[in-house]
């Protein structure tokens, strides 16, 4: 995924798609200066995670 992609799913009202590991997640913030994203399973919110925004797909 690129930046710009995370960033338009972070600010939609829209719940997209989105996996990391095959896991489903949501995108709560987006830093574009490090290119990573602050996400959490949506199976388990508490779980909370910065991971690359490369390492994240869009289905």
């Amino acid at each position: 995924m690129n930046i710009q992609r995370a960033k338009e799913i972070q600010s939609s009202p829209n719940l997209a798609n989105i996996t990391f590991n095959g896991v489903p997640v949501y995108i709560q913030h987006v830093d574009e200066q490090n290119e990573t994203a602050r996400i959490y399973p949506l199976n388990d919110p508490e779980q909370e995670q910065t991971v690359s925004i490369q390492s994240l797909t869009e289905h």
